[in-house]
């Protein structure tokens, strides 16, 4: 609602301009209107023209391993600006003493890091082909509910990646924009569909859109601790602000230890999405291995030297400005270069999400294919990606964003048990390969991805008992329920498919005896037309006219007559004004009658075509609705006979 304040010492004026959002509902379903009748004008604007099916393959369809780092790394590398400062919160309370702390944490953060990086590696070596957690357990566990479990935390841990990312991104620029503030949600869906529209144009394009941001908030950040080492060299690396270290302050447990620890591990979240995506990259493997071996020295050197120097200048907590923003601050005042570090803070929050829109379609079409997911995930678009999935995608983080109000401390709670699940389904699962295939260094890899799921795991466990009354209880329902509707769907698909097989050697095409009932509105072309192909196609041809009076329906038969009697007409009286139950009940009078019944009746509905779009809302869609009501009987095929208008 615009509103106007009132000047001091001038009357008030009107406060509200009413007509603006009945104006704006308007334009929206004038523009729906033409976007659904000319629906293939539109997508080729909004996502461009088709690509051949064998254009996948090529060099041009995929990315160097440079270009797909930042793209399928945005998730993981964002959450340096809030990782530390995550794991350093939970100890807040614990007053100065604690705030050396956040070495130690971050520390143990890399080097889980740095395992996990290790653990896909081999991962990606040993399964080139992508998928990531799904694929590894798939292979190495008999029972299908531990792939289950894995797809479905990783699908799940992608929907929220993508309310979170992007519901932080707009607080961070509403906390600086007051103006911004109180339209939230709006903005975040806003966001969602952007990042949306430009994905559905390919993985090539959005990379082009996509990738330099990310490359311009990692130089900001390496611009950022290279600030700090000349601000230490130039006023010593104990300063005045720096706290104590080594001190352990009244209160620390081993339990808010780990709790802090768990809560920095958000840095890693993100980091399947590379052994996901491997067939993407141009160099296939290889580059999945070169993408995850820059990435993790560039996240590892980020976040040790960030918060490294949050501790030499003692920064705090403040709920309302980051740490990051307040380190920024310190070494470059609020100018222009402060201006871009939070700018392209807020730009690569936004793209984390963007990640997301790789992965997760890539995932749930290797699921569906599996016949674990409805099968129109795997189709791919008119840009030759999984366009279905990546609409999902957008539908369930827009729904999440709007539940939640936008609110990235509601969604928190949820984000990051069901990456940390995966990745212990992932580590279990190669160490079982490795104990069976026992194939060259079995040893070293076996133990590396057996200690990497012990510690997983129990960041997993430190997740859902820290976080369950917050909300994580939400992720730990909706997972069992989505393996077991996963099994479901996968039942259904194995029903159908043995109900539809036959014995060619036995089953052979017949004929049928058909009945044609052509449904006409009075007697004009259309009902020519369609009576005319009913009797090209059948030589049992019935005409059905159904009247609301008696008047119209004695005319009717007079009409007939003088038309010469072209077939048998039948007409029915419907008192009640409408066309679907009388129908209903002749057809099922026709398949029930005593003269020997029709294998198969054929309904005609003759429909006519408008020559521009917007005659269609002139006209009702009577011929859709019957089409979708007669779909309810067994034995009735329905056709449409099209006329073409030519004004």
């Amino acid at each position: 609602m615009i509103s106007f304040e009132p000047c001091e010492g001038e009357p008030a004026v009107r406060s509200q301009v009413p007509w603006i959002h009945p104006v704006l509902i308007c334009i929206t379903l004038a523009v729906i209107a033409f976007a659904i009748f000319n629906f293939g004008n539109v997508r080729r604007f909004v996502v461009g023209r088709p690509i051949r099916s064998r254009e996948l393959n090529q060099a041009h369809m995929k990315l160097v391993w440079w270009l797909a780092l930042p793209v399928l790394a945005a998730d993981l590398y964002s959450s340096v600006a809030y990782g530390p400062e995550a794991g350093i919160t939970e100890l807040a309370s614990l007053g100065v003493k604690a705030k050396w702390l956040i070495l130690p944490i971050t520390a143990s953060t890399v080097f889980l890091l740095v395992l996990l990086i290790i653990s896909y590696v081999m991962g990606v070596m040993a399964y080139p082909n992508g998928g990531g957690a799904y694929a590894i357990s798939k292979d190495n566990f008999k029972h299908p509910w531990v792939s289950l479990v894995a797809a479905s935390a990783l699908l799940v841990d992608y929907v929220l990646t993508v309310a979170v990312s992007v519901s932080s991104g707009v607080q961070t620029m509403a906390s600086s924009y007051p103006v911004l503030a109180g339209h939230e949600t709006l903005i975040s869906v806003f966001c969602v569909f952007v990042i949306l529209l430009i994905n559905l144009r390919g993985v090539s394009e959005s990379a082009q859109v996509f990738a330099y941001p990310t490359f311009f908030f990692m130089v900001c950040m390496l611009l950022l601790i290279g600030a700090g080492f000349r601000d230490e060299f130039q006023h010593h690396f104990v300063q005045p602000s720096t706290p104590p270290f080594g001190t352990i302050p009244q209160g620390l447990t081993l339990m808010l230890l780990l709790k802090a620890f768990s809560s920095a591990c958000s840095s890693v979240t993100g980091l399947e999405t590379i052994s996901n995506a491997v067939p993407i990259f141009r160099e296939g493997k290889s580059g999945a291995i070169k993408a995850y071996i820059a990435l993790g020295i560039v996240t590892s050197v980020t976040l040790l030297g960030f918060s490294y120097h949050l501790y030499v200048k003692g920064i705090s907590v403040n709920p309302h400005n980051t740490m990051l923003s307040q380190l920024a601050g310190l070494y470059f005042g609020h100018g222009a270069m402060y201006q871009i570090i939070i700018i392209f803070t807020f730009v690569v929050l936004i793209l984390a999400a963007n990640s997301t829109f790789t992965g997760f379609p890539q995932l749930a079409a290797l699921v569906a294919n599996d016949r674990y997911l409805p099968r129109v995930l795997t189709l791919r678009g008119d840009r030759l990606g999984y366009s279905n999935g990546m609409i999902v995608l957008a539908a369930l983080s827009a729904l999440l964003i709007e539940v939640f109000h936008a609110q990235t401390n509601a969604l928190i709670p949820l984000y990051a048990i069901g990456v940390f699940i995966a990745f212990t389904v992932a580590q279990l699962g190669l160490t079982r390969r490795w104990l069976r295939t026992r194939e060259r260094g079995w040893q070293i890899k076996g133990a590396i991805n057996s200690f990497g799921a012990a510690i997983t795991a129990m960041v997993a466990v430190i997740f859902a008992v820290t976080k369950f009354t917050g909300g994580a209880w939400i992720v730990l329902i909706v997972l069992p329920i989505i393996v077991i509707a996963a099994t479901r769907i996968r039942k259904h698909y194995l029903d159908v498919a043995d109900e539809l097989r036959i014995d060619i050697n036995q089953v052979r095409p017949t004929e049928h005896r058909v009945l044609s009932i052509v449904l006409i509105s009075g007697i004009h072309r259309l009902s020519a037309e369609a009576i005319s192909f009913a009797m090209s196609t059948s030589k049992d041809v019935i005409a059905l006219y159904i009247g609301f009076d008696d008047e119209s329906i004695e005319r009717m038969e007079e009409k007939w007559e003088a038309w010469g009697n072209p077939c048998r007409l039948v007409t029915i009286k419907s008192e009640y004004r409408s066309l679907l139950y009388p129908l209903s009940k002749f057809v099922r009078r026709i398949e029930t009658y005593e003269g020997g019944k029709p294998d198969h009746i054929q309904l005609f509905i003759a429909q006519f075509v408008p020559k521009k779009w917007w005659h269609n809302l002139l006209h009702n869609q009577t011929s859709l609705l019957i089409r979708t009501w007669m779909l309810r009987h067994k034995d009735v095929i329905v056709s449409t006979v099209p006329y073409h208008l030519k004004k």
